[in-house]
Formats: C-alpha cells, sequence, structure tokens
C-alpha cells in the first residue's frame, strides 16, 4: 500500500475502493450534540421555570377588596386597548389609583443595616403617593401626601378580627402603623372619595436594592445637602447615587429648606422622575443577568393587593404604562396648611385640596 493509500490520498478511484465515508462517527458525532443541545434547552428551559418561581413567589399580597367590601369610593371605569397580535390579551387602557407607600421599618438585617424606622420591628409608611394615569396611560400625575397631615381616621379592621377606633385628629402616616395596607387604603379613601385601584408597598431594603440593581440614579439637588440623621452629604449639583445614598436622599428632611415633610417630598419627588429617566435609559432586555436581578429586587421588597399578586399581572401593569415617561409624569403635593393646634402639623388646604382629589377621578 503506497503513503497515499495509506493516509486515504488516492485519486477518486482508489478512494472509492473499498473506503466508505465514516457515517458512524458522524452519527456519533451529531447524537452527542443533539443530546447536548437538548440539556442546554433543558436547562434553560428549567432555568426559566425557576427564575420565573422565585420572581412570583417573592411577592407578598393583601387582600384589601375583601376586607374594606363594598364600603368604598365607586372603581372607575376601564376600557381595553387593541392587542398587540391577534392572539394577545388586549391591555388595559383605563385611568387608574394606585396608592404607592415606603415602609419604613427596623425588621431584617438589610433595614437594620439601613437605618430604618421602629426599633421594635414595627412599620411606618415613610413616604405616600397617589399614581394617577390618566385614559390611555401615557401621562401620569403623582401627589404626595405629607406624613404629618392630621386626618380623621375611619375605623379600619384588622387582620386579627375587631376593628380600630375611628380617631379624629391623628397624623396621616399613624393609619399604617395601627392597621396595615388596609387601614392606609382606607384612610387615603376616606380623605380623597378617590377608589384606590392598586396598592404597591416596598421597602426601604429593597429599595436601595433595586436602585443599586438598576446602576444607580442620577439626580439633581438645587442646594446643598448635610443631614446628620439620614448620613447624607451633597453639594447642589448633579450626582450619580448608589442604592443607600438614594434612600439617604428619599428620607432627608433636616439637611433641607426649613426641616420640615415637605422638603423631604421634594426630594422623593425628584428622586421619582430620576429612576423613570434611569430605567428607560437602561436596555434591560440585552441582558437576561441584569434583568432578573433588577426583578429580582423589585419583587421581593413589594407588597402588593391581591390583583398584582403575580408575576403575570405586574407585567401586564407594566406593559401598559409603556408610553410613560418623567418628561409626561407631573408631581404635585397634596395642598396643606399649618394646623391650628400644632404648628408641626399640617391639615389639608381646602378647596384646593377637594380640587385635587376631584380631578384624580
Amino acid at each position: 500500500m503506497s503513503a497515499e493509500d495509506e493516509h486515504g490520498d488516492g485519486d477518486a478511484a482508489g478512494r472509492g475502493k473499498g473506503r466508505r465515508p465514516n457515517w458512524s462517527g458522524r452519527s456519533r458525532l451529531f447524537r452527542v450534540a443533539g443530546v447536548a443541545l437538548g440539556c442546554v434547552l433543558v436547562a434553560s428551559a428549567a432555568g426559566a421555570t425557576w427564575a420565573y418561581w422565585r420572581l412570583n413567589h417573592n411577592i407578598k399580597s393583601v387582600d384589601i377588596d375583601s376586607a374594606l367590601g363594598d364600603d368604598r369610593p365607586p372603581r372607575a371605569m376601564t376600557t381595553p386597548t387593541g392587542p398587540a397580535s391577534a392572539s394577545a390579551t388586549p391591555l388595559p387602557s383605563g385611568a387608574l389609583n394606585i396608592l404607592v407607600l415606603g415602609s419604613d421599618t427596623r425588621s431584617g438585617k438589610r433595614n437594620k443595616a439601613l437605618g430604618g424606622g421602629s426599633s421594635d420591628g414595627g412599620a411606618r409608611s415613610d413616604s405616600a403617593m397617589i399614581v394617577h394615569v390618566d385614559e390611555g396611560r401615557s401621562d401620569a400625575t403623582v401627589v404626595s401626601i405629607p406624613r404629618d397631615t392630621l386626618v380623621t381616621r375611619p375605623s379600619c379592621p384588622l387582620p386579627s378580627g375587631g376593628s380600630t377606633s375611628v380617631a379624629y385628629g391623628a397624623m396621616f402616616n399613624s393609619a399604617y402603623s395601627v392597621g396595615g395596607p388596609v387601614c392606609a387604603v382606607k384612610t387615603v379613601e376616606s380623605m380623597t372619595d378617590v377608589r384606590m385601584d392598586h396598592y404597591v408597598e416596598i421597602d426601604f431594603a429593597g429599595f436601595a436594592d433595586l436602585v443599586d440593581a438598576l446602576g444607580g440614579v442620577t439626580v439633581t439637588t438645587d442646594e446643598d445637602i448635610s443631614d446628620e440623621d439620614s448620613h447624607l452629604d451633597l453639594e447642589a449639583g448633579t450626582h450619580h447615587l448608589d442604592g443607600k445614598e438614594a434612600l439617604a436622599l428619599a428620607r432627608t428632611r433636616h439637611g433641607i429648606g426649613d426641616g420640615s415633610d415637605l422638603g423631604r417630598i421634594g426630594l422623593q419627588q425628584t428622586l421619582v422622575k430620576a429612576l423613570l429617566d434611569q430605567v428607560a435609559s437602561t436596555d434591560l432586555l440585552t441582558s437576561p443577568t441584569r434583568l432578573y436581578k433588577v426583578a429580582d429586587a423589585l419583587t421581593s421588597s413589594l407588597t402588593t393587593d391581591t390583583d398584582l399578586n403575580s408575576l403575570t399581572e405586574l407585567m401586564s401593569l407594566g406593559q401598559s404604562l409603556k408610553a410613560l415617561s418623567s418628561s409626561r409624569t407631573e408631581t404635585v403635593t397634596m395642598p396643606v396648611v399649618t394646623a391650628p393646634s400644632d404648628r408641626n402639623r399640617v391639615v389639608a388646604d381646602e378647596p384646593e385640596a377637594n380640587e385635587l382629589w376631584e380631578s384624580l377621578k
């Protein structure tokens, strides 16, 4: 046998005699590749299933509708918009009111490290906003309610049974302290006569983790900030903040203006718009890892009403708000004046406050 024959390099006739292509070897290669690809697909599907399960089970919820029953302001009418495709479920496009609370607690290591509120592990609603989304869901108004506002707190059902007593001249944020989300919603509906379609609560640690997952947030302040309580020191100007710094900004009140809650609300409203800009500028769909990190941080910190207690419902809400941006979001504060009984407290300034609530219906 020639060297050419030995190495299979002879002419076509020589190759045709007694030599067959090694289909068995190629077959094994294809089978191995197929099995490997199958394993990758199974692993990917399993990973996606696990991720969905994890995110879905992160969300905590409260059945506010059952707790409050029918003694509530009427629900606004909603109209569906056309689906993106024939098989897609139509997205809602009606006006929407969402009560968003930021809870202040020291329960859990992460919240303690960030300096939460009550040392007994209880929680307070440290910030409260009504997010009103207009018909079409491309424009929104965010109304901040000062936590020091004196209100008539209605009787609220308690999870353990029974109910709280009506309280006159109570601080607004006491509703959450005595009756949790259910009482917070009932108090807001009582003072505004506006139905809250949804309830969303985010805790301090979750807010900081969300900002970090997004890569930080850029804000511009008009004055120097120095607050020993929130441990924040910023010169006037533009700053890129990490989660801990953004949380400190949201909590700052003594280092700006007259030290009242109204100054803090201004910072919180600036932060809300900055977060909208950060989300819009972050292309999460190009990075599944980062998308999961953001989703995990968000869902881990959320408590919602039962109509939003699944990833599917949250995604549907998010998709219906995709046209919303910071430029189409107006931030206002509930009109208030100094309370006659306590110069450190405020009360609704009428008729301006009532006119604002009417505009949300």
